[in-house]
């Protein structure tokens, strides 16, 4: 008898009654929405591991902030498109204490959330030279990315770089690029889903091939200083977080509030451009904007398009919050090792019950600890997997789609409180029992 935590009729009604005919290409937010119809029908609780949604408290230091800022009346004044000079400035610092690279505050722009930033970042550099309008991503990475290309219609390709790392990126990357189409490369480090970081030599090969063929990076910092591997957390102290700007001007870096200081909620992030690449000017880019120099075109074309610049509550915590981050008064690294932890734990009660971990190894040494990591199951697909968990009151996301080319599932250990560690240890034992 199958010890399912819920009845397979009511979980396969419930996936019907959301559109999903097939759960393997389910994104974020719809098996977000299925487990929360489930919870809500049966009454019983789901171990949460689909969405990257912060689960420690907000920095206080920003929240504090904000508050006085709506006491002294922002909310009645609009924002500067181009962001508070204060925000700017302390951005502009933050670069230079944790990645030790020099950005002046005009490259740095205030945005609702990465999402906005990689969003503004297509709509300019994608749309820079007539005969470039193809974007790279260096996989598994964000599916949504993608869906904003798709909305765009800019078209795009990946590969999975588990199979290409060292040396061998070199001639992979070169498989494209060599075409002359690409205008942008994307990549995250630490990856989403797999939590792979790129190496120094890897961001010197990207960045020779970004310098050969004039193409644009857009790396993106979600994950700021979390492979907690190394301590990039001391400002102006070495060891600092990886960047591909320390080996080109061909860059934008998307540096959020959500996770490395947990201020998902307020939506807030920046934009950070080199100074050679926010002042070059190409011409192409009037053909949307009234401006040539992509800087310029990225505040007022894209940005001002979209929103009229970022709220103005947001960013006065954002001032703050890095202020105390770069004076030292504010360490935000020690505030989210716990996702570390809980990794450690959730990990270990998979591969206990008989599951593998998928991306196991970052080159030599094995995958960090941090905010995601991968899970698979012998002899199942990803929506195998996805499917038949479900039915024991667990949920993920498939890595079929972040441009993995393998099976498995995509876990985030924001929502894992330790009840919630407790819960899936008795879960994973009831699904092993019945599978193996």
């Amino acid at each position: 008898m199958s010890k399912a935590v819920f009845p397979r009729e009511v979980v396969d009604r419930i996936i019907a009654a959301n559109g999903i005919k097939d759960v393997s290409k389910a994104s974020i937010r719809q098996v977000v929405k299925i487990v929360r119809d489930i919870e809500e029908e049966t009454g019983v609780e789901f171990v949460k591991m689909e969405m990257g949604v912060p689960g420690l408290k907000p920095a206080q230091v920003g929240v504090d902030a904000e508050i006085e800022a709506l006491k002294n009346g922002c909310a009645s004044i609009y924002p500067p498109i181009e962001g508070l000079p204060e925000l700017k400035t302390e951005m502009s610092r933050f670069v230079k204490n944790f990645l030790d690279i020099a950005v002046s505050p005009e490259s740095c722009i205030p945005t609702v959330g990465s999402m906005q930033a990689s969003f503004a970042a297509f709509l300019t550099a994608g749309r820079r030279d007539a005969a470039k309008t193809k974007t790279l991503f260096i996989d598994p990475g964000f599916p949504v990315q993608k869906q904003q290309l798709k909305m765009m219609g800019l078209p795009f390709e990946t590969f999975d770089v588990y199979n290409y790392r060292g040396e061998a990126l070199r001639e992979k990357l070169e498989s494209y690029c060599s075409k002359g189409d690409v205008a942008t490369i994307v990549y995250s480090s630490p990856n989403n889903p797999s939590w792979i970081c790129f190496t120094d030599t890897e961001l010197r090969i990207i960045a020779d091939i970004v310098n050969k063929y004039d193409i644009v990076v857009v790396e993106d910092l979600a994950y700021f200083a979390m492979d907690f591997r190394k301590d990039y957390g001391q400002p102006g102290v070495a060891p600092f977080q990886p960047t591909i700007a320390k080996y080109t001007d061909n860059y934008i870096l998307l540096i959020s509030a959500s996770k490395a200081f947990s201020y998902a909620g307020q939506r807030i992030a920046s934009l950070v451009i080199s100074d050679a690449l926010y002042s070059k000017k190409f011409p192409d880019l009037l053909r949307f904007y009234a401006q040539e120099e992509l800087g310029r075109a990225m505040i007022y074309g894209a940005v001002y398009a979209m929103t009229s610049g970022t709220a103005f509550s947001a960013q006065y915590a954002f001032v703050a919050i890095l202020k105390a981050a770069n004076e030292g008064k504010y360490n935000f690294r020690n505030d989210i090792l716990e996702y570390g932890n809980r990794a450690k734990q959730m990990k270990d009660i998979f591969v206990a019950n008989g599951f593998e971990i998928v991306y196991d190894y970052d080159m030599e040494q094995p995958v960090g600890d941090g905010f995601y990591f991968t899970v698979g199951y012998p002899g199942m697909t990803g929506g195998e997997l996805l499917a038949e968990l479900l039915y024991y009151g667990i949920s993920a996301i498939t890595l079929d789609i972040t441009g993995s080319d393998r099976q498995g599932l995509r876990a985030c250990t924001s929502q894992m409180s330790q009840h919630k560690i407790d819960l899936l240890k008795d879960r994973a034992k009831l699904f092993n029992e019945d599978h193996k």
